[in-house]
């Protein structure tokens, strides 16, 4: 019997991780770290000038608690000939920083201890990643999902004529409201756990498991949830749990502080660079009318997608919903 393989299995086989490592790093605190480790892939044709420079980089970033391997995400437009033309684009995906595997506090042995970093720390420990790496100084443009949306408009914000185009897909200008208690909220059971101990724990903790199953009822859309049987919803409540469960408890904590203070609100008049805006109606994390809306209205030159999606903030794997709104935005590069 021939075993039947879907275009996303296939997708996931294709992609080759690899890894590099950071000479050295400043944090926006002051600290300096030595060789810190950076998750990768690529995807795509590398095409270059008469200077060798790569011209055709589209960098994603993934969203929290992920990793690159998040673009399987969107693999439905990625390929020869789709939206994301492998033809035409040299896609790299790259883990960031705080997320295993690349540098964190599991990871470098330094515990508690790792540096506190920011979104803005994020960019720049990608930016000077794609520099040492690929020896990249402009890229084609970003595409961030959720957290990742953020990172790509801080880029905007810090480094506005370093790309051609932004997609920022269900993500916002700032952390507030619901997203925010979520964080400390997360943080506060995982810290309260008796065997956190401030950060020198021995063994991994089962309530980072439990804490994260908090994000479950904002994943999906609340028609989601509703039309959804007892059993179906015990068994991703488990699977979230499990999905997490042997995570460190440091990483997780500073990931959450990671993004307690962003808020590049007052800033979005600095993003030059054509902004392609895709929100999700149901998305219960970053609902349209709060967050991608207001957004359109602040970042000049940006276009604004809004499409259905039953899963909610998880819409994003139905992205091929909006092939069309993508290949007239990506047109013009």
């Amino acid at each position: 019997m021939v075993e039947f393989i879907s275009e996303l299995e296939k997708f996931e086989k294709s992609l080759k991780i690899k890894y590099s490592t950071l000479n050295n790093f400043k944090f926006s605190s002051g600290k300096v770290l030595n060789n810190l480790s950076i998750e990768y892939l690529t995807i795509g044709n590398k095409i270059t000038n008469d200077k060798n420079e790569i011209i055709n980089a589209v960098i994603y970033f993934h969203g929290l608690g992920e990793n690159c391997q998040s673009i399987k995400y969107i693999h439905e437009i990625i390929g020869e000939n789709k939206v994301l033309d492998t033809n035409k684009y040299f896609i790299i995906a790259i883990t960031t920083l705080g997320s295993p595997n690349s540098s964190c506090p599991s990871n470098s042995g330094l515990g508690k201890n790792f540096p506190e970093y920011n979104t803005v720390d994020m960019v720049n420990f990608q930016k000077e990643f794609l520099k040492s790496e690929f020896n990249i100084k402009h890229v084609k443009g970003l595409i961030g999902n959720s957290m990742g949306g953020s990172e790509a408009l801080q880029w905007g914000v810090l480094y506005p004529y370093y790309m051609d185009f932004i997609i920022s897909l269900v993500s916002s200008y700032k952390i507030s409201g619901n997203n925010y208690i979520l964080f400390r909220l997360i943080n506060q059971i995982v810290e309260n756990d008796y065997l956190y101990n401030d950060g020198d724990y021995k063994e991994p903790l089962k309530s980072v498991g439990i804490a994260n199953e908090l994000f479950y009822p904002f994943g999906f859309s609340t028609e989601y949830y509703r039309h959804s049987d007892i059993d179906t919803i015990n068994k991703e409540l488990d699977s979230l749990k499990d999905n997490f469960d042997g995570y460190d408890a440091n990483d997780i904590i500073l990931r959450n502080c990671s993004v307690y203070n962003y808020n590049i609100e007052n800033e979005l008049d600095k993003i030059v660079a054509k902004t392609l805006i895709v929100a999700i109606n149901q998305d219960q994390l970053f609902p349209p009318v709060l967050d991608a809306i207001p957004m359109s209205k602040m970042i000049k030159n940006s276009k604004l997608i809004l499409y259905d999606s039953i899963f909610g903030h998880l819409g994003v794997n139905e992205i091929i919903k909006i092939k069309k709104e993508l290949e007239a935005f990506l047109s013009e590069f």
